[in-house]
């Protein structure tokens, strides 16, 4: 099993930022993608951006030049600075990885808010 903690969520303005950081625990010896995802209310959950264990990432569209993800190794944590912040930004922030072995397996982190005032 791999355990994800998120922390780093809150409320700011409009233009500002804030880093969301994510600790993975437990079973991480074989996980390949750690990212972020985010549901907006009444919206599906969406890919935010991701970043492979050889340092590949992907990001949306909607937050590229603007959200950069990270990983500190020795930490097991994975980072996303969000600059430049929009209302429609707003939304609760997953942390996701994925482990291909033993058994191809998804784990995601309870969530955090971000809110994003006008």
């Amino acid at each position: 099993q791999v355990q994800l903690v998120e922390s780093g969520g809150g409320l700011v303005q409009a233009g500002g930022s804030l880093r969301l950081s994510c600790a993975a625990s437990g079973s991480i010896f074989s996980i390949n993608v750690m990212g972020w995802y985010r549901q907006a209310p009444g919206k599906q959950r969406e890919l935010v951006a991701t970043m492979t264990s050889g340092g590949s990432t992907a990001y949306a569209d909607s937050v590229k030049g603007r959200f950069t993800i990270s990983r500190d190794n020795a930490k097991n944590t994975v980072y996303l600075q969000m600059n430049s912040l929009k209302p429609e930004d707003t939304a609760v922030y997953y942390c996701y990885a994925h482990r291909p072995t033993p058994t191809p397996s998804d784990y995601w982190g309870q969530g955090t808010q971000v809110t994003v005032s006008s």
